[in-house]
């Protein structure tokens, strides 16, 4: 199975050239091309869909103001937020050392 161009990026010499001359202020993490279980947004699209899991949207229109309303809502309760990151496992302070990992 090949691996698309798009998730190897990171490999491509210009993206490490980049990378290294950076390192003081750059942290790269290097994730599976699908991690759900690492992805803050995948919390917080299961916390729209638990808003809008009744909704009988009429047309799209209505869906689309529903899932803007629960995100807007979503947005303004910051321990959600807290929540889904923590659920990750992934912080979001930089390494002490450039061999230290979280």
């Amino acid at each position: 199975m090949t691996t698309p161009q798009a998730a190897r990026a990171h490999l491509m010499p210009q993206m490490q050239e980049f990378i290294a001359s950076n390192e003081d202020w750059l942290t790269v993490f290097h994730f599976p091309s699908y991690a759900p279980d690492l992805n803050l947004q995948e919390g917080i699209w299961s916390l729209v869909k638990r808003t809008i899991g009744n909704l009988a949207a009429a047309n799209l229109d209505q869906l689309a103001t529903a899932v803007k309303r629960s995100l807007k809502q979503t947005q303004y309760r910051s321990h959600l937020i807290d929540g889904c990151l923590t659920g990750t496992g992934l912080t979001m302070h930089r390494p002490t050392s450039r061999n230290q990992v979280q």
